[in-house]
């Protein structure tokens, strides 16, 4: 028969076990710490005034007028009836967009991870850092009109042919039915290249 060996437990001194529960909610706090952390962030949606249109998809030609801020509130960059493909832009811009509705003004909030990260934009003309590395963006947007890719390149083949004709002093030129612009007026005006905010 085998004997068990006996350790004799030394008593606990007086208040030492306050601190040992008092070490315990300390782990606890630094533990529930790190998981905060290591949530991921997430992109918000403040509705200002609710549109009553429908929903972009990831895939559709948004026309927005825009204004994008650092955290800090500095304008970095803004736009008026402003086509935007979201299948061009950083994945929190659309992520946000595809949550609003056409005819809404809305606040979009994106962290850093989701926008350009730890990348620097600058200022194609000037080198200017424009934001920063690692920055939150605000937008405040108003969702105007949204349209399929195939809509908004058959809206772009018609203004270039416009412009073709234009240039050739037909119809559409300085005078025409169509305006100055060769566009109706108030017709969305498509830059050559969509900014991606």
């Amino acid at each position: 028969m085998t004997e068990i060996t006996r350790v004799p437990l030394q008593p606990i001194a007086k208040g030492s076990v306050g601190k040992l529960w008092l070490g315990i909610a300390a782990l606890a706090l630094a533990a529930g710490g790190v998981a905060w952390a290591s949530l991921p962030s997430y992109v918000k949606v403040e509705t200002l005034s609710a549109g009553n249109g429908a929903s972009p998809s990831a895939d559709d030609v948004v026309v927005i007028n825009y204004v994008g801020k650092l955290g800090d509130g500095k304008v970095f960059d803004q736009g008026k009836q402003v086509p935007m493909p979201l299948s061009q832009v950083f994945p929190g811009f659309r992520e946000g967009v595809t949550q609003m509705k056409i005819g809404g003004k809305y606040r979009l909030s994106v962290p850093a991870a989701k926008a350009y990260g730890p990348a620097v934009q600058r200022n194609q003309m000037t080198g200017e850092v424009v934001i920063p590395a690692n920055s939150d963006l605000v937008f405040d947007i108003d969702l105007l009109e949204t349209m399929s890719q195939a809509q908004f390149q058959q809206m772009m083949q018609m203004q270039q042919m416009m412009q073709m004709q234009r240039g050739r002093g037909g119809p559409d030129g300085p005078g025409g039915p169509g305006g100055p612009e060769g566009m109706p007026e108030g017709a969305p005006q498509p830059p050559v290249q969509p900014p991606q905010p």
